[in-house]
């Protein structure tokens, strides 16, 4: 049962992120999809894995009974400090550092999380930035990333 409340909280707030990046709209037109794009495409996905959760919950996550929540309060913190220095460090490189610690909160080795986070930072910079021509920021390694 808790996966499909999950999973409806999940569907919930992405309406709710759907609705309020509806309106956004930039003073000039830098970028092909515009400032919308990327909150909308987050909310898709979002909607999507809250519908997969309420039709399809894992089986036996009722036994599930214990919250890790060290590993809960490691994901916050991170999360929390990739938004503070989100625009200071850039996309790829707090992407890189955020990963760290959400790979060892679900277990895993810090040199593979750093590993896995650069190649993630890295690699969705060239994506968003290169091949979508949506706008990230380089931060600090502007240079190295083709700065602004």
């Amino acid at each position: 049962m808790s996966d499909r409340v999950l999973g409806a909280a999940c569907v919930g707030t992405a309406a709710a992120m759907a609705w309020a990046a509806r309106g956004y709209e930039a003073p000039y037109s830098y970028e092909p999809l515009g400032p919308s794009a990327f909150p909308l495409l987050l909310a898709a996905g979002l909607a999507l894995g809250g519908l997969w959760l309420v039709f399809k919950p894992a089986a036996g996550a009722e036994a599930f009974r214990g919250v890790p929540w060290k590993a809960t309060g490691l994901c916050m913190g991170a999360v929390l400090a990739y938004a503070l220095l989100f625009e200071t460090l850039g996309f790829a490189l707090a992407t890189t550092l955020m990963a760290v610690p959400v790979g060892l909160a679900f277990g895993g080795h810090w040199l593979r999380s750093l590993a896995g986070g650069a190649a993630l930072g890295l690699g969705f910079h060239f994506l968003f930035d290169k091949l979508l021509d949506v706008t990230m920021p380089a931060g600090v390694l502007s240079f190295v990333l083709g700065g602004y």
